[in-house]
């Protein structure tokens, strides 16, 4: 017991902080409250963890501004796949482009995640967020309890978001990966290239996989991410765009 102390804790922690902002959304939101302050707790992850997601870009940017060195690279070492993958990830440490730095945003969700589960499946936190509902359905509750009344189109709606969301960014990561040569930071002449490059544009979709498996205000939360991750992936990626375009007008 005493090792899952510091999870109690936390489950509890975030439980007030839910129930705080139930209470301040009721007025507002009515019956929806809870969900409304469930996807406000999203936003306040996410900015939190939003410097992280500008070092991602950056780094996207510098393996983007890398590419033709990467070709090149792929050119001289097209017989010795291991010299040219040890020489790719040379160049990028140089340049200070981590490919791995691109996971931590959602690693670092994982334990809010949790949490959330947590809350919604059992009685920890001692709130009483497990009688809170939307649209007449549970928020505790799974696709496995049922999907008469309303549930059934509640879930249909969110998991459509969710797909939605994972084709355009499965779309992305090709892009992406087409754009800079490598696949999450290894050559696609490289050893595995091939398998990473038919596994790395399905990953989106396990958000999907994901919430059928989860209470409803956990796939509240999976979506509310998912939206502010493509909004945010969007933004941060425009100036760059319009900056590449106008270079090519005066060119």
């Amino acid at each position: 017991m005493l090792a899952f102390a510091p999870l109690h804790d936390v489950v509890g922690a975030a439980g007030t902080a839910l129930s705080w902002l139930t209470d301040l959304l009721e007025p507002l939101a009515g019956g929806m409250a809870t969900a409304a302050a469930i996807v406000l707790f999203t936003i306040a992850i996410r900015l939190l963890i939003s410097p992280l997601t500008v070092v991602q870009v950056r780094g996207e940017r510098r393996r983007a501004a890398l590419a033709p060195q990467v070709r090149d690279l792929q050119r001289r070492y097209a017989d010795d796949p291991a010299t040219l993958q040890r020489e790719v990830f040379a160049l990028y440490r140089e340049a200070g482009a981590n490919p791995i730095a691109g996971c931590l945003p959602l690693l670092l969700q994982a334990p809010f995640l949790l949490v959330l589960y947590r809350l919604f499946t059992t009685s920890e936190g001692g709130t009483g967020l497990l009688e809170e509902r939307l649209a007449g359905v549970p928020l505790g509750h799974h696709l496995t309890d049922g999907l008469t009344g309303a549930a059934g189109p509640l879930f249909a709606v969110l998991l459509a978001v969710l797909l939605a969301v994972a084709w355009w960014s499965s779309l992305r990561a090709r892009r992406a990966s087409a754009a800079v040569g490598t696949v999450a930071g290894t050559p696609t002449e490289g050893p595995g290239a091939a398998v990473l490059g038919r596994l790395l544009p399905l990953l989106p979709f396990t958000t999907v996989l994901v919430a059928l498996v989860l209470p409803l205000a956990a796939v509240i939360y999976l979506v509310a991410t998912s939206v502010w991750s493509a909004a945010e992936q969007a933004v941060l990626r425009r100036p760059q765009a319009v900056a590449a375009n106008a270079d090519a007008n005066r060119r």
